[in-house]
């Protein structure tokens, strides 16, 4: 495996393994949110998320990197700075399910972490969903050495 920057040929890879490897997160997402709440946020999280990616595969200020294995493109990362604050964001992960539990998470992040601190980031952050859906990613920068800052957000649909 190696992780390069990302190019613009490697946007559909990108975009298709991140769709692969949320479809369990939003899936467990609706089973724990008020179906309302959750249709009102995502009537179609597939094209919600597939602009997301594209966005930050594109932004100028966000940066990105790929898993590569055999050319084959297996996760992503990407990155924001938050100069003012010296803080360096995990805005998106995401690994293909076929190459899930081989540690490619683990590199990602760790390549950002190292990334933020060349950048000279002070602090690294990263959010995720408390709900099963996320225990993965969870695992994945507790590992890293993340704590947890624990967070109540409620929904009511109007």
């Amino acid at each position: 495996m190696q992780i390069v920057p990302f190019e613009t040929q490697h946007r559909e890879a990108v975009v298709q393994l991140s769709l692969q490897a949320w479809a369990p997160v939003f899936e467990s997402l609706e089973r724990v949110m008020d179906r309302a709440v959750f249709q009102e946020f995502y009537p179609d999280w597939r094209v919600a998320q597939q602009h997301a990616v594209e966005q930050a595969c594109a932004a100028e200020d966000v940066h990105v990197w790929v898993a590569l294995d055999n050319g084959a493109t297996t996760g992503f990362v990407a990155v924001k700075l938050h100069r003012d604050s010296k803080l360096g964001e995990i805005y998106m992960l995401a690994v293909d399910p076929a190459y899930q539990g081989r540690g490619i998470g683990t590199a990602l992040t760790n390549v950002a972490i190292d990334w933020m601190k060349a950048q000279g980031m002070t602090i690294a952050m990263v959010e995720t969903g408390g709900d099963p859906g996320h225990g993965a990613a969870r695992h994945t920068y507790e590992k890293a050495g993340f704590r947890l800052l624990p967070i109540a957000r409620y929904f009511k649909k109007l």
